[in-house]
């Protein structure tokens, strides 16, 4: 620091006083100035000033340089586009959700345009991307339920129409729904279901459409899956899941840790498009958030389910890491 003399005195002190009002206490320019009864270009120099002498020092610590690295090893590493979000530790598991939903949504924006169809699977990770959409109108698209929402106890309508609304109001497009039971009691009752020619227009919908998103779903999460909360499965199920091995699930279909899931009995059941119809769509975006998820997420990146993956930065070290 510069040796002041005391004909500098005086301006050092009103650099400091300007400095400690403007970077410490978030005060505006214009406030400083009328409180020191001076012009505005005047606290901008005194600013400068106090920058030049040393007597304020701007670091900046960036939270993107680590997020930028782990993308770059989840591509080397999984061969996937990847959008690490960062997370202070602080945050609890519904801001972390947020923060990603948030990160997905903006993604989203970016990849969806006109003449583009969506296939969307329902669950509480995608409802908070619903939520943080930002309006993009488009022309001649539209948005596809990937999934059955009824369970014995609801017919699932409100809560998957509310997360379609939304996309459909962001993107300005028409809305198909999907009104099937999320499982069935009975195999050959979906098999025969299927044969239907409005249901087997949807399916074919939904094996052409332009981009997947959807979330890992695991019954190990903080922030629990809607499928396994909102009364979708029994106890004989859940018995069933473990016995199978299976780790997680994407639009109600269960897989286990290496990504197989065609032979799992509960699948013949489900309304979801199976593991093979989502590769075969062009751009596939999971959302996930939170580190309990990361085995369900190894699973499907065994599979070969994702091309784009939006996770918190905790859950990509952990995947690096595994």
């Amino acid at each position: 620091m510069t040796d002041f003399t005391a004909e500098s005195t005086q301006k050092v002190r009103a650099a400091i006083t300007a400095a400690t009002h403007y970077y410490l206490e978030n005060w505006t320019m214009e406030a400083v100035a009328s409180e020191m009864g001076v012009s505005r270009s005047s606290v901008s120099r005194l600013l400068s000033y106090a920058r030049d002498e040393g007597l304020v020092e701007i670091s900046v610590h960036s939270p993107f340089i680590a997020p930028s690295l782990l993308e770059q090893d989840l591509r080397n590493r999984f061969g996937i586009a990847a959008t690490v979000v960062s997370v202070p530790d602080s945050v609890n598991e519904t801001d972390r959700l947020e923060r990603v939903a948030l990160a997905a949504a903006r993604l989203l924006g970016d990849a969806f345009d006109s003449n583009m169809s969506l296939g969307v699977a329902w669950g509480a990770t995608i409802s908070a991307v619903a939520r943080n959409l930002s309006p993009k109108p488009t022309r001649s698209s539209q948005i596809v339920q990937l999934n059955g929402a009824a369970n014995s106890r609801t017919t699932g309508i409100m809560y998957a129409d509310d997360i379609l609304r939304r996309f459909g109001e962001a993107f300005t497009s028409d809305v198909l729904q999907f009104p099937v039971p999320a499982f069935f009691d009975n195999p050959a009752t979906r098999e025969a279901l299927w044969q239907e020619r409005s249901i087997n227009r949807i399916l074919e919908t939904q094996r052409n459409v332009d981009i997947a998103l959807f979330s890992v779903g695991s019954p190990r999460a903080e922030v629990t899956s809607h499928v396994y909360s909102g009364g979708y499965l029994d106890r004989t199920d859940f018995v069933s899941l473990t016995q199978q091995n299976v780790v997680g699930d994407v639009s109600t279909v269960f897989y286990r840790g290496d990504g197989t899931w065609a032979d799992i009995p509960l699948n013949a059941r489900a309304s979801g498009p199976g593991l093979d119809v989502l590769r075969a769509i062009p751009r596939r975006i999971c959302v996930s958030s939170g580190p309990t998820k990361i085995p369900s997420l190894l699973g499907l990146l065994a599979g070969n389910v994702v091309t784009d993956l939006v996770l918190d930065e905790e859950s990509a070290r952990g995947l690096v890491d595994a």
